[in-house]
């Protein structure tokens, strides 16, 4: 008993593969831009919210009114916010209007890291593979841990006294 291959079905494997192909092919994604021509999105890091608009321009980033080079002061944090357009090749190519509130200044840059990357892959789609791959689009879910009742921290006890 012999088996053609030409009218054989195709295995689960097979029609999972070319599902997804066809998926792939069928839905290009568009650029999400308003009429200004910018993108918005939403960064988070531990207790910042940062709310980013992207658009072409110099390469000026603007943290609540005052430049990035002013508002983070130290060099890593302003290393922190350029590394999306570096993995991406996009420095200085575009301009950043962001307004950031809640945090300290190590997870204000994070939230806006997270909302620059947010904020390109809906300007250019096709950056998305390159931004997930380095975890530029994952928000980080570390946050600090609370306090508990009958506790002097969150995990350390009270001193023991035998007496």
């Amino acid at each position: 008993m012999s088996i053609d291959t030409d009218t054989a079905e195709p295995t689960g494997l097979d029609k999972l593969a070319e599902l997804q192909a066809d998926a792939v092919e069928a839905k290009p994604v568009e650029p999400q831009v308003d009429a200004q021509g910018r993108s918005y999105a939403t960064g988070k890091r531990k207790n910042a919210i940062a709310r980013v608009w992207l658009k072409r321009g110099q390469g000026r980033i603007t943290v609540n009114g005052k430049d990035q080079a002013e508002y983070f002061a130290r060099p890593v944090l302003q290393m922190i916010i350029g590394q999306p357009f570096q993995v991406a090749d996009r420095d200085g190519q575009f301009d950043v209007v962001c307004t950031v509130k809640g945090g300290g200044l190590s997870g204000q840059a994070g939230a806006v890291r997270h909302g620059i990357s947010q904020a390109l892959t809906l300007f250019e789609p096709g950056l998305r593979p390159v931004l997930k791959k380095g975890g530029f689009l994952t928000r980080d879910p570390r946050v600090v841990e609370r306090k508990k009742y009958g506790r002097a921290k969150a995990r350390r006890s009270f001193q023991f006294s035998k007496r």
